[in-house]
């Protein structure tokens, strides 16, 4: 790979490429970590903690189980469905020990969106969360589903409080709506006879893939990103000297880290394997947007966190921030979205940390870019990791000099195969090269700054909102004769869905687009703003024009 010019202008810390991991699989990463740290704390959730030698022997019991009970061969997907809470590194671990391969699903779909992922993937197995079976119902029977694993909040907190949280989320918050799947069996159940059965451990390559990361595609249908074991073990390899880097020294075994964003998130999962396999503490929130209780968890120290702007600026901003026990604080990182600068400033101010901003994509595992300690540029998203290359290209994949925009490709070890079961050929550029679909700018000294989105994918809260799906689901109203999504700015999320609306019925309201879509759309996809008008702009073949709808809206 070649060495970009600039290298040598950045400490020797950071090396131009990294070796060949020397694991075979995550699942070697991991019982090599369980196993350097057996004794110590690996997981925290609800004030349970879970050792790294416990979590392997969880791990292996739950695939046991969808080795022996379920008959589950390596190459099948199992989804996994939950927020975070313990059992989702247990069951993630286990079913990659199992040789499956897994399909994260965002616990907030609706029926429509599961139904479509599941089939999409082929799933035939998934772990389900007791608060969302109700939705599975509706739909396990469009699907190759038939193994059904499910679990409640307290599963694995032990003693008296399992049953407690279990009654309380049931009977007190009625969190778990009534569902009916008769072959459902409970997490518990499923743990005990993996433990009764012996495990027999599969063979496993770096070529094998190991997760579908489903992200939205320009037809409108979210498509999975089929990342392989050497993927995400690159990606932990090359994020890993970040570490090592603090404002205020080398993260150490022991040390805890903050994991507020779902694991089923790429950011989040393969930095719960970055945090893992160097001896660190992943503490799971489940419910970050309860920012008062998210600050009450945040009283005890931590020595780092995740997070996405919005995040970021919601602590600041809230009035108990300053119970935040700081006193162990050594960096923290944001990806998904852009970094305000505003809030940059705020919380190096208010902390003293920087906030070291990276960029990627569920297709890249997710890391291509990073800010170098120290070297924080506002408005950047740093230069490329080791291993990496950054090129910014034309349509025809030829190579644009430094300081002209074009769109950003990428070709390192981190980078996707492909999307599941789809046709690749224009994803690629020859020789490799991922298209991003963001335009962006590489500066001769490395830094790369994004300056627009080829796409018209919408950024919400850190999410991908791809306006085909949400235009495709309002079209299905049958009072809607046209719509079309575009993303404005909001203060809260960055971007904000709005759509625009022209009637076939004029007696349609906003209040029943609202329900429509809460119907079959996630929170993150619906519509903030909502404008119903006689016409949308369009070309002269009759396209829909969502770059004029954007610049009516005022900056």
């Amino acid at each position: 790979m070649s060495k970009h010019p600039w290298i040598s202008q950045y400490p020797d810390y950071y090396p131009v490429e990294i070796p060949e991991p020397p694991y075979d699989s995550l699942v070697s990463l991991m019982e090599q970590a369980c196993k350097n740290f057996s004794a110590r704390p690996a997981l925290e959730n609800m004030d349970k903690q879970i050792t790294f030698g416990e979590l392997d022997q969880l791990a292996t019991h739950f695939a046991s189980y969808l080795q022996n009970d379920c008959q589950l061969k390596p190459g099948d997907r199992i989804a996994i469905q939950m927020p975070n809470i313990l059992q989702f590194p247990v069951a993630m671990l286990g079913a990659l020990k199992a040789g499956l391969i897994l399909v994260n699903t965002n616990p907030l779909y609706t029926p429509r969106e599961m139904e479509h992922q599941f089939k999409d993937s082929g799933a035939v197995a998934i772990v389900i969360l007791a608060n969302f079976a109700h939705h599975l119902e509706k739909i396990i029977g469009a699907t190759a589903i038939k193994t059904v694993i499910i679990t409640e909040v307290g599963d694995l907190l032990g003693g008296l409080k399992k049953p407690i949280t279990n009654w309380v989320v049931k009977n007190v918050k009625k969190m778990v709506p009534p569902y009916h799947l008769p072959y459902a069996v409970s997490f518990s159940t499923a743990l005990a006879k993996g433990k009764a059965k012996p495990f027999k451990p599969v063979a496993l390559k770096k070529e094998d893939t190991a997760f579908l990361q489903y992200t939205g595609g320009t037809t409108g249908l979210s498509k999975g990103a089929e990342l392989t074991h050497r993927n995400v073990l690159y990606n932990v390899e090359q994020v890993v000297p970040v570490l090592k880097y603090t404002s205020r020294g080398a993260l150490e075994p022991g040390d805890v880290a903050v994991i507020p964003l779902p694991l089923y998130h790429i950011y989040a999962l393969t930095a719960s394997f970055v945090f893992l396999s160097t001896g660190l503490k992943c503490l799971l929130v489940t419910n970050p947007r309860d920012f008062g209780g998210f600050i009450k968890i945040l009283k005890k120290p931590f020595q780092t966190m995740i997070g996405v702007n919005t995040l970021y600026n919601a602590l600041l901003n809230h009035p108990n921030f300053d119970d935040i026990n700081l006193s162990g604080l050594k960096g923290c990182s944001a990806g998904g979205m852009a970094l305000q600068e505003v809030v940059f400033k705020r919380w190096k101010e208010k902390t003293g940390i920087p906030i070291g901003e990276g960029y990627g994509l569920s297709e890249t595992s997710p890391v291509l870019t990073f800010q170098i300690s120290g070297k924080e540029r506002m408005g950047s998203i740093g230069v490329p990791i080791p291993s990496t290359e950054i090129q910014m290209m034309d349509d025809n994949g030829s190579a644009l000099p430094y300081g002209e925009p074009g769109e950003l490709c990428a070709r390192g070890p981190q980078v996707f195969k492909g999307y599941w079961q789809k046709d690749n050929s224009n994803v690629f550029h020859p020789g490799g090269w991922f298209k991003t679909g963001d335009i962006a700018i590489m500066e001769p000294d490395g830094y790369i700054r994004i300056v627009d989105r080829k796409k018209d994918m919408i950024l919400v809260s850190g999410f991908n909102v791809y306006p085909n799906e949400v235009e495709g689901v309002i079209a299905a109203h049958p009072k809607v004769m046209e719509v079309a999504a575009i993303g404005v700015p909001d203060p809260a999320c960055g971007e904000a869905v709005k759509v625009v609306i022209v009637k076939k019925d004029q007696s349609l309201t906003e209040e029943e687009l609202v329900a429509f879509c809460k119907e079959n759309l996630t929170g993150y996809k619906r519509p903030k703003i909502i404008e119903f008008r006689t016409e949308i702009p369009k070309t002269n073949v009759g396209k829909i024009l969502r770059r004029a709808l954007r610049e009516q809206v005022p900056a």
